[in-house]
């Protein structure tokens, strides 16, 4: 069991945040932008740019732009741009109806018997899901039985345009043929549920698109678990629920293989200073060219959050625990929290100066954490067991 020096000696910071979603600029970098770096994730380092030609329908459909005359080419970038913003409004619909179904489950289901309900707080144009006007909606549940503090936000900016410093970011990390004064459409659906139990993992998901006018539109995402005490099968079977579903269900999106999704979710999440992950990952996803069958890959991955964590939560939520396998919990939060104001570029960007919106910056944070000062672990316990984990990333799917 993990002890402080002293009871007294215990910092807890509450955070009780209000909730929002941060201006235009500053969603775009931390839902989706930053949305685990600088092209729109969630910030892992750049992968190479895809060859491929981003659009709604698979590169192979396309004419060779090299055999085209300039007017055929000019009605082909149209009709790319069709295709890509058809694109776009589809998955802008569905992120919407996925976000009322999550909150439907977790209100109906994880939190019928405490009546903890999500806020609700919409910025921008009211009529974002079907405009050409960028808005969204951040709903927060705080004090539930199961979720401590849990947000499921929604974020849609149309017709934005791209700076230099931003259209420089994306060539580094792209290619193509982006620059300064293009317009672009960016839409995510963002969600972190802190357990009130420390036998329940947190959970963290996201997915994302990203299209710019002219060039292409490209698709991100993942999921990924912060457990406070190992139960590995658990683990094995959140894992095993990615890892079949890129696999074995979308195996002909070679990018998109468990393996490489995996390494890359272990990759962002990580704490250089302490040399440890922040928790046992899951899958993260960046830069895919928006086709047909990778759209129907980033909406199956959405459709897998609930599946994937609903029954861990209701196998463990009953479980006792004790006020120092609470207070390891506040610990981990601390580590949690540390990642997000030292390492999350989305973050650092929001912080960076005044934001009349810095409560929706910070609405992934924990609700209430610890910092104690060189705090003990018992060699052989289970808090110990979970940090040889953190430092060293198991393969958990079989």
């Amino acid at each position: 069991m993990a002890h402080a020096s002293s009871s007294s000696s215990r910092v807890v910071l509450r955070l009780n945040l209000a909730s929002s979603w941060a201006i235009m600029m500053a969603v775009l970098m931390i839902l989706v932008s930053c949305l685990h770096a600088e092209s729109f994730s969630f910030g892992r380092s750049p992968r190479a740019a895809s060859p491929r030609r981003a659009t709604h329908f698979e590169s192979s459909s396309l004419s060779n732009p090299e055999t085209r005359t300039p007017g055929a080419q000019a009605q082909q970038d149209d009709d790319d741009d069709d295709d890509a913003n058809a694109l776009f409004q589809e998955i802008v619909e569905f992120l919407a109806t996925k976000q009322a179904e999550i909150i439907g489950m977790i209100e109906g289901e994880l939190e019928e018997s405490s009546g903890a309900k999500f806020s609700r707080d919409e910025w921008g144009s009211p009529d974002y899901l079907k405009g050409d006007k960028s808005g969204g909606i951040t709903r927060v549940l705080q004090g539930g039985d199961v979720i401590e503090k849990g947000a499921c936000s929604l974020t849609v900016i149309r017709n934005g345009v791209l700076t230099r410093e931003r259209a420089e970011s994306m060539v580094a990390s792209r290619g193509g043929a982006i620059k300064e004064g293009d317009t672009y459409h960016a839409a995510a659906l963002s969600m972190v549920l802190h357990s009130l139990s420390p036998m329940i993992p947190t959970f963290r998901s996201d997915v994302r698109i990203f299209y710019v006018e002219g060039v292409g539109a490209f698709l991100g995402g993942g999921a990924d678990l912060t457990p406070y005490y190992l139960f590995d099968d658990d683990i094995a079977e959140f894992h095993n629920v990615y890892k079949n579903l890129s696999d074995e269900k979308h195996s002909e999106l070679t990018e998109c293989n468990y393996a490489a999704l995996k390494q890359q979710c272990d990759e962002y999440f990580y704490l250089p200073a302490r040399s440890e992950h922040r928790g046992v990952g899951g899958i993260f996803f960046d830069h895919v060219p928006a086709t047909a069958t990778s759209m129907a890959f980033l909406k199956d991955v959405t459709c897998a959050w609930m599946p994937s964590w609903f029954p861990i939560c209701q196998r463990r939520r009953d479980l006792a625990y004790s006020d120092d396998q609470k207070h390891w919990q506040l610990l981990r939060r601390g580590r949690y929290l540390e990642f997000n104001l030292l390492y999350d570029r989305g973050v650092q960007f929001g912080l960076a100066k005044a934001n009349p919106r810095v409560e929706a910056v910070m609405v992934s944070a924990p609700p209430r954490i610890a910092w104690d000062y060189n705090p003990t672990i018992v060699p052989g316990s289970e808090e110990a067991r979970l940090v040889e984990v953190l430092k060293a990333p198991r393969d958990w799917a079989k």
